[in-house]
């Protein structure tokens, strides 16, 4: 893994092996996710940033699913496995096991803390290695820390005495409103010996990671805190509420990061933007939009409102108004929408246009290339420069398998067409309005497939007798003849009068 800053730790353990039952989901809470990322995967992201020789995660709670992710996500880590022993002494002691360095910086982060960055743990790193302590702690001050360990510190500050936890807090250190993050750096051999005498002898069975602090007091070992300005950065996700305040803390942050980079975000309330989507500069997003997975946005690209895209590009100076694209590239000053649906595959070149009420799928347009208006456009190549007309569908599919259809360069298309794929229509060629193309069009011929109109005279009477369509073509009917006569009489005066001049 690469380093960043130094110092790095030897190793990084994250503990992910609890059930997060509160959650009341069928989803390990570590798969939960917020800003496109799982909160596990966010808080790998934070502990591969600090450049660690080796990272472990501890599971157990649906370990093959949770296994899985990581083999997708980050298959460098390195898997442990908590036992039937409960606590986080034992978690930590199992992802032990895996480590190999004899000496250095341990940390000791959790999977569910998806604020926390890697500049902090950084910064834990350099202050325990700096100060020379055994244990160093990372703390947060509150305004009401009710229900957190509290950081008991000795008369000067420096050193810290122990943590004790709310409920067995006297009302003094009840007052105390620094917390315990349950995050921590440890010196290594420190670490293995300490867990090494943790027992279960307590209330609860189980093995406390906090007793390690007390025994490396009683060696007479120097531990201490660090504390963290942003209580955010520390604060775990336990149930789906704070899943929800933690997504929107994220969500702003991450919009506060691209307009301080030169975005435009019109209605922060309303722009939603994942962890991994990247902005250039001077692209605006309109009220209403979401930016999701690894979207790219080009500079002075216009965004919204009201749209959706998911792991997909858009170049630079082009417009998406109020559509929905998926795994699909938007080209340089291209167009898209309003109310378009570009599925995966999707390439429209530069300058390019997907009009309005447009789904493509699978498809690639050409430079210039414009499918303006109500149509569909699956598994087809359209060629630059070509414009393919109003309601024109591409009949991809014949019930077994889809075919592709290719149209050439400069091509029109007329309105309402049906291109039965397979079919291809030549550079420069033409169809006709209404036409069904079954087969290739050649380069710069025009396809047609009409024919003339013939016109069923009383049909209606007939095969729709007693409807209203019947009553209102007889009222038309009756309309014309009384017109038709009225023009016939007053031919016949006209021609009278003129007999009588004569």
């Amino acid at each position: 893994m690469e380093t960043t800053e130094t110092p790095s730790p030897a190793a990084v353990i994250v503990l992910a092996a609890g059930a997060g039952t509160r959650m009341k989901s069928r989803t390990p809470k570590v798969l939960h996710e917020i800003g496109g990322r799982s909160l596990l995967v966010h808080a790998l992201t934070a502990a591969e940033g600090t450049g660690p020789s080796e990272l472990v995660v501890v599971l157990r709670h649906e370990r093959e699913r949770v296994a899985e992710h990581l083999a997708e996500h980050a298959s460098e880590v390195i898997v442990a496995d908590q036992d039937e022993i409960p606590g986080t002494g034992r978690a930590v002691q199992c992802g032990l096991e895996k480590v190999t360095a004899a000496a250095g910086t341990v940390l000791v982060t959790y999977g569910d803390v998806p604020l926390l960055e890697a500049e902090t743990l950084r910064e834990l790193v350099a202050s325990h290695e700096e100060s020379g302590a055994a244990v160093t702690v990372l703390s947060a001050r509150v305004p009401d820390p009710t229900g957190y360990g509290r950081i008991l510190r000795s008369e000067d500050g420096t050193e810290v005495h122990g943590i004790v936890e709310h409920k067995d807090a006297d009302e003094a250190q009840r007052a105390i409103d620094e917390i315990n993050s349950g995050i921590y750096a440890f010196d290594i051999a420190v670490l293995r010996d300490a867990l090494g005498r943790i027992t279960t002898d307590n209330a609860q069975g189980e093995m406390y990671l906090t007793d390690v602090l007390s025994i490396a007091r009683s060696d007479g070992r120097s531990v201490r805190a660090v504390v963290t300005e942003d209580v955010m950065m520390v604060e775990g996700v336990n149930d789906r509420v704070q899943l929800a305040q933690l997504g929107a803390e994220m969500n702003r942050r991450t919009l506060e990061r691209h307009m301080r980079a030169g975005v435009t975000i019109v209605d922060p309330a309303t722009t939603w933007i994942d962890a991994d989507v990247s902005i250039g500069q001077d692209a605006k997003i309109l009220p209403g939009v979401q930016l999701h997975g690894a979207t790219d946005i080009g500079e002075e690209a216009v965004i919204g409102p009201d749209t959706t895209l998911r792991d997909t590009e858009v170049g630079a100076g082009a417009e998406v108004v109020r559509s929905h694209a998926l795994l699909a590239v938007v080209g340089a000053g291209a167009t898209v929408g309003p109310f378009s649906y570009l599925r995966a595959g999707t390439d429209l070149g530069a300058k390019g246009k997907i009009g309005g009420f447009v789904e493509t799928k699978n498809a690639v347009i050409g430079e210039g290339g414009k499918i303006p208006h109500l149509s569909y456009v699956g598994d087809a190549t359209v060629g630059e420069g070509t414009n393919v007309g109003a309601g024109t569908i591409v009949a991809n599919y014949d019930g077994v398998q889809k075919h592709r259809t290719t149209i050439g360069k400069h091509v029109r298309v007329g309105a309402d067409n049906v291109l039965v794929a397979p079919v291809t229509i030549g550079d420069g060629a033409a169809t006709g309005a209404g036409t069904t193309v079954r087969k290739d069009v050649p380069a710069g011929a025009l396809g047609v497939s009409a024919v003339a109109q013939r016109n069923v005279e009383g049909w209606t009477m007939r095969r729709r007798a007693g409807t209203a369509s019947e009553d209102a073509a007889r009222a038309a009917l009756a309309s014309e003849d009384r017109s038709a006569a009225g023009e016939t009489a007053q031919h016949g005066a006209e021609s009278t009068e003129e007999n009588g001049q004569r």
